[in-house]
């Protein structure tokens, strides 16, 4: 894939923010069973804006696996309409900061209003692009995100820059999506697999390579449910040296 993915990538994602805004589901009843929405627990979607949840299209749920505890500062790569952020805030509390990174204007914009209506003062969304994040080193405590990585031309840029931000001690947990060894070429090729978060994912074995080259330590990888019958969603942590 070229640079062009980035701008295949922008486009599907704007259109699917737009989508959202205007209160209807971006998705197919069979992509809602694996991504998306359903994902998450009833309770915290009783809480959140609708098009928050409308405009969720990740692979799981990464509030429930990163383990947030209050004051912590948290960044969430590709942070979309806004739901992790908006959750990650309330967890992190008042004396805490929810930061979401998107390069797409329409989700910030709709993410921005969420967060509004949600009621959360502890949030900032950044515009930028998760290979080249705009905050200082040892900035946070946790990286979270929700498959959008493997939407990244440069996932190596991207995990360095994870590993940049985080304070020494600091947690990786992300969900994203990690395909099969054998995945055919022509699945590889397809631009729409790629926007769909098939084509552009790692393998197991690469991700942890990555991982460990951005210096992290300590990874685990846990496969949760299949999302194509080459690819899964997977729980995916690591940790910054002390």
């Amino acid at each position: 894939m070229t640079d062009d993915t980035t701008d295949r990538v922008r486009q599907r994602y704007a259109e699917l923010a737009t989508t959202a805004a205007h209160g209807a589901t971006c998705c197919t009843p069979e992509e809602q069973t694996v991504f998306g929405a359903s994902l998450y627990d009833l309770g915290d979607l009783g809480t959140l804006p609708a098009t928050a949840a409308q405009a969720s299209l990740g692979c799981g749920n990464p509030t429930a696996v990163a383990d947030l505890h209050a004051a912590e500062v948290v960044l969430d790569l590709g942070s979309g309409g806004g739901i992790d952020v908006i959750l990650s805030a309330r967890r992190v509390g008042p004396a805490g900061k929810a930061y979401g990174l998107d390069m797409t204007d329409e989700m910030l914009d709709l993410a921005r209003a969420n967060a509004a209506e949600a009621n959360v003062p502890n949030v900032e969304f950044l515009k930028g692009h998760i290979e080249s994040i705009p905050l200082p080193d040892a900035t946070v405590d946790v990286v979270i995100s929700n498959c959008v990585i493997n939407l990244s031309s440069d996932k190596p840029a991207v995990l360095r820059e994870a590993a940049r931000v985080l304070r020494p001690g600091g947690r990786f947990a992300v969900n994203d999506v990690i395909v099969d060894a054998e995945m055919d070429d022509a699945t590889k090729a397809d631009i729409d697999q790629w926007t769909g978060c098939i084509a552009g994912a790692l393998t197991r074995d690469t991700y942890i390579e990555l991982l460990e080259d951005a210096g992290l330590v300590g990874i685990e990888i846990t496969e949760t449910h299949r999302v194509h019958p080459h690819a899964a969603s997977a729980i995916i942590r690591a940790h910054k040296p002390a």
